[in-house]
């Protein structure tokens, strides 16, 4: 026999797709030809292929072989091909029935010593195998915990290329997957450990429970930061279906822990103002990876020091925090990767960021305009609210009163208006206030009495708010009722959601 095939997946951004990996044994000129499109990873493989076969103590065919992935149509990137192209080659020889893999998905990179190594993205590859119908997958002994947690799929592991050829030969076992470990949340910083700033803690538990983007603009020390890092321990634990998002997110990326299960706690993402648009949106050669947005799905991408992260950089974000995805064109194809975040924003009022505030600031009006208007105007239109916090006082941080409300407290009734809000919507398919569609909620039976929105229309009417910010103000209306166990707004929530994205009183 000179023709052989065998299963693999291939990734294109987070969407994975079943490759045919076919091996052709000629006679001729020796030679190996990788054809569909592959990468130059892949193109090296021909060298990695033959070394691990002759150091597993193999026949290598002194043949032209073609080695053929389909659909050709589809880029092949990666070196997670290897174990299917070497498989596939020993089957063409006729030395290897590969009867005992037929219909099995075969995955993981080589090494020259004939070991599987551990590769990027298998989470994401196993969920496409077992979406195309594919019961059982072979994967590197370090991702089995990985692929463990898809459900549908027996997990077989290899830690090397010998173990699999024995396997396939009759005379040996495939290793099993290691036990789950509990799915458990960890617990992450106390909101009770911040001092004061109770306007910023309603904020912040505002925009939990709606989903909504948050901007924090006060002196340093004021507790920005630890209000952002609190956050996530206020949102919900992610359910099967958003932790698989995530996990996969984070394994095609490279940082999904070792032998951990589904990641439940939403993640937190906090870039260095340094970052750029590639490493915050996505991007590379070939093919683009998740940045910090997508890796932030389902959870918090925190910008400390907005201002001074370049204007492009910034920008960038526009289009993902719309539509809660970002889609990315190269020579290559295009990349789609998930973006559904709460973006958080933490900013000095200017340069000199004294804590006293403008008491004893020092920048010129010009200056701090400047320094403001780094955070451009579409950008902060779409950050539902926006709120200045004060420099702590004596007295807020040596206070001997009771202490302040713990995560734990405020995370529950963050669940119960989640839970009030996905009821609502559930007939449209929203979870959260902060995707609902302006139209949505200006006509009925959502609508509004003209009574309780008149402040907002006014604002409307004289430029004080855009179209934008006016349907974004009533989703942030719905969150406080919802917060307060109501089933609709009422004026007084509509002034607490426009003094909360306008600062106004």
């Amino acid at each position: 026999m000179s023709y052989a095939k065998v299963l693999c997946v291939g990734l294109v951004g987070v969407t994975g797709h079943l490759v045919e990996v076919e091996a052709d044994l000629a006679a001729g000129l020796p030679a190996v030809i990788i054809s569909g499109l592959p990468d130059t990873t892949l193109h090296e493989a021909r060298d990695r292929v033959r070394a691990a076969i002759v150091n597993s103590g193999q026949h290598w065919p002194n043949r032209r072989i073609t080695v053929n992935l389909l659909p050709a149509t589809l880029p092949k990137i990666g070196s997670g091909f290897d174990l299917a192209v070497a498989t596939a080659l020993l089957g063409g020889t006729g030395e290897l029935p590969l009867a005992p893999v037929d219909g099995v998905a075969l995955l993981g990179e080589l090494g020259l010593d004939g070991t599987v190594r551990p590769v990027r993205g298998l989470l994401p590859m196993v969920v496409a195998a077992a979406r195309a119908g594919v019961t059982q997958v072979v994967v590197p002994a370090a991702n089995a915990a990985e692929a463990a947690v898809v459900p549908g799929v027996r997990v077989k592991a290899v830690d090397t290329l010998h173990r699999l050829i024995a396997f396939i030969r009759g005379a040996g076992e495939l290793l099993d997957p290691p036990p789950p470990k509990p799915g458990t949340v960890q617990a992450g910083p106390d909101l009770a450990d911040v001092a004061g700033q109770a306007f910023g803690k309603r904020a912040l538990e505002i925009a939990a429970a709606g989903g909504h983007h948050l901007a924090l603009i006060g002196p340093p020390g004021a507790g920005k930061t630890m209000l952002a890092e609190r956050l996530p321990g206020l949102l919900p634990p992610l359910d099967d279906a958003a932790a698989l998002e995530v996990s996969a997110l984070h394994s095609i990326a490279g940082v999904l822990p070792p032998g951990s299960a589904l990641l439940r706690r939403p993640p937190f993402q906090a870039p260095h103002h340094s970052a750029t648009v590639a490493s915050l949106v996505g991007g590379g050669s070939g093919l683009a990876r998740p940045g910090a947005v997508s890796l932030a799905h389902h959870g918090v991408l925190f910008l400390d020091e907005a201002p001074e992260f370049h204007g492009r950089v910034l920008d960038s974000l526009r289009q993902p925090l719309e539509k809660g995805r970002v889609l990315i064109t190269r020579a290559l194809g295009v990349t789609e990767y998930p973006a559904r975040c709460q973006l958080v924003l933490a900013a000095n009022p200017c340069p000199c960021a004294r804590p006293a505030g403008d008491q004893l600031c020092e920048c010129p009006p010009v200056v701090r305009r400047r320094y403001r208007n780094r955070l451009s105007g579409p950008l902060m239109d779409r950050i539902d609210l926006q709120v200045s916090l004060t420099a702590l006082r004596a007295v807020d941080l040596m206070t001997t009163q009771a202490p302040a409300e713990p995560t734990a407290t405020v995370a529950a009734r963050v669940a119960a208006a989640r839970e009030a809000a996905r009821q609502r919507w559930a007939g449209q398919g929203w979870r959260t206030n902060s995707v609902v569609p302006g139209p949505a909620l200006r006509r009925p039976p959502w609508r509004l009495p003209a009574g309780e929105t008149a402040a907002l229309r006014r604002r409307l009417d004289v430029g004080a708010i855009s179209a934008r910010g006016f349907d974004r103000i009533l989703r942030l209306a719905w969150s406080i009722a919802d917060l307060d166990g109501r089933s609709r707004p009422d004026s007084a929530d509509i002034d607490e959601a426009i003094q909360l994205r306008t600062g106004e009183l």
